[in-house]
């Protein structure tokens, strides 16, 4: 899910959040969100809603089906 962990990334520092306040409003673990971005972890539907729900961009768009 090479796409997500780049989109996240874009979209928090677009925002300018740090990982570890991200985590805090979507409750999850800091270490999380770096898993995320890098690759190394894959979010839960979940959270994908919650992530999708809090930047107000579409789940499509998170994960790369979609670039708009």
């Amino acid at each position: 899910m090479k796409v997500f962990g780049e989109r996240l990334l874009e979209l928090r520092k677009e925002r300018n959040i740090s990982q570890a306040n991200l985590a805090k409003l979507l409750g999850v673990s800091s270490g999380i969100v770096c898993l995320w971005e890098t690759d190394r972890s894959e979010p839960t539907a979940l959270n994908i809603v919650k992530i999708a729900e809090f930047f107000n961009v579409t789940t499509d768009f998170l994960l790369g089906r979609r670039d708009d």
